[in-house]
């Protein structure tokens, strides 16, 4: 888009319109003009004052906001007007529709086609048909207004005999009367490291010192520029050199738009030697160049994720199958590919849409296939069974072992798994086929829990995670043995109950606790029934002071390892009002909002190391809390969290947005049983978080009172974010949770239930070289006043303690995909605040937060 700005032209009187005597017919020109105004009044949107007019390609904008706040000095109550004619290649009725946020409108020829004159977002609208005759121009209008918050806008068209695309540069045309020679695209090479722009006319050699009169925005992040240089293919075209990669994908058509500004003072000029005028111009980006962690290199098909998954209840011999499978799409009603091998390979247990995978992109229906041998000495039926364990598939799953059904699953994010031992078939090499299915948000599909992975990502919204996502490992196992344990400490008692799950009723058990090497207590009974094991003078866990316990378990001849940790959390009520209470006494949960997304594995990361990494860089700010949004991560993420000491938000995975059905809903409300089930045991798991939103919101009170009997022993919060979004708060559970941006928020107080600000914060800042290839920040920053801009709303955080706010959770500990306002990069190679200063005011926060009476509050 060429913009014209009062500012670049240095008088506000002056017309803003491009004056270049090198231009070009408008005829010859694929584009539009574009109006950009500020409207008379917040909430008006209307047309008030005319801040710049220029030049956009076409009507395909996954975000507008970089150029509203450059044309008319703010993101907010702004609106455009573009004009031109529009050219169809094909004769015929036409459709077109339009999508954004806010409202839009449509005219051809003068009559409207579509009036969507309304303050909504995404909510896409189809004209009638319009007869449209193959070469011949129509005058073309269109116009948008921005509200407040994000912005966007997309015109698609379907032809006859066609699909819907966005309408393309070249169907547009200039109005009559517009002149434009400034640059027609500006396109992010393939390298993802050279910019080109193109013109309509054949342009001089760059002369020296151009560099210094242009400006590029990708992806909402000024980017440093290099060399500048005539285009050697082609007299139209110069060349920008990009000192940092942009982000795009391996196909090369990520969304996403590139604009660069030209002063009009770099002495450019067209081949004839007139000068170019000032422009600001904008295209697509076809970057390959894909984002990774430091970790990704270390990832292979030999130590794709070695360590053993599930860390309270392991077991010395086992064989880890993750690595190099053969993988092929699938249709519904396939037989399972038994005895053939498939044409593709993936490395489990990477989604199938992540880099790591080596697939890359999305399928509904899969197969999986490989085959395995079971080691002689673990003398599998012969004392011995086999079991085959998967941490998660997502989301519903068909297990095969040499052709017969061992297991089916549904359920994204939890543990399954299968006695495969009458499945063997004599020899050394058995095949293992999984049939995936993984509708995720599809119209047709089944609304699982899916929480922010979407088939069309955008902004809040991210790629999936299908297929096998966890480690797949098997085990032998006596032929009476646990699958899970039931740990639950009590502090006050002094003691750890243990239940064994998964074993028939009568079978000796055995508890031994450790402390270090010490041992600390055994306690002996049956299965079926609760062992209390005595814990005395306990040790207590706490976020500044992790302390774990060992624990064996022996059930008949099966011996398990594990751990726990002794500590109680609750809310109870404090000098008359309710707190937060870790171990009896005060605590004040200072969060990030972390989404567990990574570039490179999506739900998976690629390394324990990196799994670790976030949750480290948590301590390192003075983090004590952490809310795991919408996702549940695997068992040694809960373990990294219990030994370096984080309160966890667990969040259940929200549904699609939309009205669940009565199939859905029992779905939900089973996948959330076995999230609490499994994950009960884990001392840092400091809340049950059961909708957020009001996203897939139903029954909310009577879903807050399931989870709470099904763990009576940890706060639940109905609602996070009970202020937005069209949430309706239950009314019970523990905690009331309000969000807020960029500033804090809190409930109102009920006198029941703790209050915190759920959410809040969301200070954007794209780094260039590290971030997606969309993007979207809630409230952009200055990178010289990142940290202070962050302390200035801790301190709101910190007033809010004072009226009785108990926690909050800053959005995000890192960019995620589209958006930019994490504390980290995505690839996670850059944190943004000054960690120390973060940290002492953060600890210094917590400290004075947590006491009976909250320190350093302005006395009343």
């Amino acid at each position: 888009m060429v913009l014209l700005l009062a500012t670049v032209l240095g008088a506000a009187g002056l017309t803003a319109v491009p004056t270049a005597s090198a231009a070009p017919d408008p005829g010859d020109v694929h584009g539009l003009k574009g109006e950009y105004y500020t409207q008379s009044a917040p909430g008006a949107f209307d047309f008030g004052q005319l801040r710049a007019t220029g030049f956009d390609p076409d009507i395909d904008f996954p975000t507008l906001e970089p150029r509203l706040a450059s044309a008319t000095g703010q993101n907010d109550d702004v609106s455009i007007r573009w004009t031109g004619k529009i050219v169809p290649e094909k004769t015929g009725a036409h459709l077109f529709s339009m999508i954004g946020d806010n409202g839009f409108r449509l005219w051809i020829d003068g009559k409207p086609v579509i009036d969507h004159w309304v303050d909504d977002w995404e909510r896409e609208q189809t004209s009638q048909p319009v007869e449209l005759t193959a070469g011949r121009a129509y005058d073309l209008k269109v116009e948008f207004f921005e509200h407040q918050g994000g912005s966007n806008l997309h015109l698609k068209w379907t032809e006859p005999g066609g699909s819907k695309v966005p309408v393309p540069q070249s169907a547009f045309r200039l109005p009559d009367g517009f002149a434009y020679d400034g640059a027609i695209a500006a396109t992010v090479l393939a390298d993802g490291r050279t910019l080109k722009l193109d013109f309509a006319q054949k342009v001089a050699p760059p002369p020296a010192g151009l560099v210094n009169h242009l400006d590029a925005v990708i992806g909402g992040a000024e980017w440093p520029l290099g060399a500048v240089e005539a285009d050697p293919a082609d007299p139209r075209s110069l060349t920008v050199a990009l000192e940092e990669p942009v982000v795009g994908n391996k196909a090369g058509d990520a969304t996403g738009l590139a604009d660069v500004r030209y002063d009009g003072a770099g002495a450019l000029a067209g081949e004839d030697g007139k000068a170019v005028g000032a422009f600001w111009s904008g295209g697509p980006n076809r970057s390959t160049y894909e984002l990774r962690t430091r970790w990704a290199d270390e990832v292979g098909p030999h130590n794709a994720l070695p360590e053993y998954p599930r860390p309270q209840l392991t077991r010395d011999n086992w064989q880890n199958l993750n690595g190099s499978w053969e993988f092929a799409a699938a249709k519904a009603g396939e037989r399972p590919p038994v005895g053939r091998k498939l044409g593709e390979k993936i490395l489990v247990p990477y989604p199938v849409e992540s880099q790591l995978s080596g697939i890359e992109r999305h399928e509904d229906r899969m197969w999986y296939r490989r085959t395995f041998t079971v080691p002689r000495d673990w003398k599998i039926g012969s004392g011995k069974r086999l079991r085959l364990n998967f941490g998660a598939v997502d989301w519903q799953s068909e297990v095969y072992v040499n052709g017969s059904k061992v297991a089916e699953h549904k359920g994204g994010y939890d543990k399954f798994g299968a006695d495969i031992t009458d499945a063997l078939k004599p020899g050394r090499t058995q095949e293992l086929i999984v049939g995936v299915h993984d509708p995720t948000d599809a119209a047709d599909g089944e609304n699982p829990p899916m929480g922010k992975q979407r088939l069309d990502p955008s902004g809040i919204w991210y790629t999936p995670s299908s297929g096998i996502w966890q480690t797949v490992w098997m085990e032998p196992v006596a032929a009476d043995h646990a699958d899970s344990l039931k740990l639950t400490p009590d502090v006050r008692g002094e003691k750890l109950t243990v239940e064994v799950r998964g074993v028939r009723d009568g079978v000796p058990v055995t508890a031994t606790a450790y402390d270090g090497k010490r041992k600390v207590a055994t306690a002996g009974g049956r299965t079926g029934a609760a062992l209390d094991l005595p814990v005395p003078d306990p040790h207590l866990w706490s976020a500044a002071d992790p302390h774990l316990y060992r624990l064996e378990v022996r059930v008949g001849s099966d011996r398990v390892g594990s751990y726990f940790g002794m500590r109680s959390i609750a809310v109870e009520k404090v000098n008359g009002t309710p707190r937060t209470v870790l171990n009896g006494e005060p605590v004040f949960l200072m969060a990030t909002l972390d989404q567990g997304f990574w570039p490179d594995g999506l739900h998976t990361a690629p390394t324990d190391e990196a799994l670790a990494y976030d949750l480290r860089m948590h301590k390192a700010m003075g983090f004590n809390s952490v809310r795991k949004h919408i996702k549940v991560e695997p068992d040694r993420w809960f373990y990294w969290a219990d030994r370096l000491g984080l309160l966890v938000w667990q969040d259940m995975p929200a549904m699609n947005t939309v009205n669940p059905s009565t199939a859905a809903r029992a779905e939900y409300e089973r996948e959330m049983k076995e999230m609490i089930d499994e994950h009960a045991g884990h001392p840092s798991v400091a809340m049950w978080v059961t909708f957020n939103e009001g996203w897939g919101q139903y029954d909310q009170a009577r879903i807050a009172d399931l989870a709470k009997s099904w763990d009576p022993t940890r706060p639940v919060n109905n609602m996070s974010g009970l202020n937005c979004c069209g949430a309706v708060d239950g009314g019970n559970g523990d905690i009331a949770d309000a969000h807020g941006y960029p500033s804090p928020a809190l409930p109102q107080p009920d006198g029941k239930r703790a209050l915190v600000s759920g959410e809040y914060g969301g200070l954007g800042l794209a780094v260039p070289g590290h971030a997606w290839a969309v993007q979207q920040s809630y409230i952009a920053v200055d990178p010289a006043t990142y940290t202070d801009d962050y302390l200035a709303r801790l301190d709101e955080v910190r007033k809010l303690a004072c009226k009785g706010g108990n926690g909050a959770v800053y959005t995000q500990i890192s960019d995620v995909e589209g958006e930019l306002n994490g504390l980290l990069t995505y690839d996670r190679r850059i944190v943004k605040p000054d960690v120390e200063r973060i940290r002492a005011a953060q600890e210094a926060l917590v400290r004075d937060a947590s006491n009976p009476v909250v320190a350093g509050c302005p006395a009343t």
